[in-house]
């Protein structure tokens, strides 16, 4: 780690098979992050992505994901990390996901359209089912989040309501 305000950027190591089925190691590298708010907003690192699950372990890899917002594919699957500096507050947003979040360094204050909000500290985890949320990070250093985004069916209401995603901009 260097200081207090960023992260080593994240390793990734991708295994796959050889034309007889044996086990290998396709790649070993660091991932550049994506910082599209700036120096001091989130910054992503994208890992891997499939358009649909199941997926398939012989496809190709995907095209180069390191400069765009991680967005879960409609039918499909997304593995990235997040960011958080110290201080920043991160808009309250929908996504069309399941999401299986593990806190893996530092702190982060989840926060719901209800006003409700827990803390989540490194080594725990959440389940977030296409809730309304935000993310404050009110402590002195970086929180990474690591993420696995699954699409998800929209949410009906009893009453028929249908609840959006939520579209950002850069």
């Amino acid at each position: 780690m260097s200081s207090t305000n960023q992260l080593a950027p994240p390793r990734l190591v991708v295994t796959t098979h050889d034309a007889a089925g044996t086990s290998i190691f396709a790649s070993d590298q660091q991932i550049t992050q994506f910082a599209p708010f700036g120096p001091k907003g989130s910054s992503f690192a994208r890992f891997h992505s499939r358009l649909a699950v199941p997926v398939s372990n012989t496809a190709l890899p995907p095209a180069e994901l390191a400069n765009v917002l991680p967005r879960c594919p409609p039918s499909g699957v997304l593995f990235c990390t997040t960011d958080i500096p110290p201080g920043t507050t991160v808009p309250t947003h929908r996504t069309l996901t399941q999401d299986y979040i593990a806190v893996m360094q530092g702190e982060i204050v989840l926060t719901l359209d209800g006003g409700e909000e827990k803390t989540v500290r490194a080594g725990e985890f959440i389940v977030q089912r296409g809730s309304n949320h935000g993310w404050i990070n009110r402590s002195e250093e970086v929180c990474r989040l690591m993420c696995v985004l699954v699409a998800s069916e929209q949410i009906v209401l009893a009453d028929g309501k249908v609840l959006e995603g939520t579209a950002f901009k850069k």
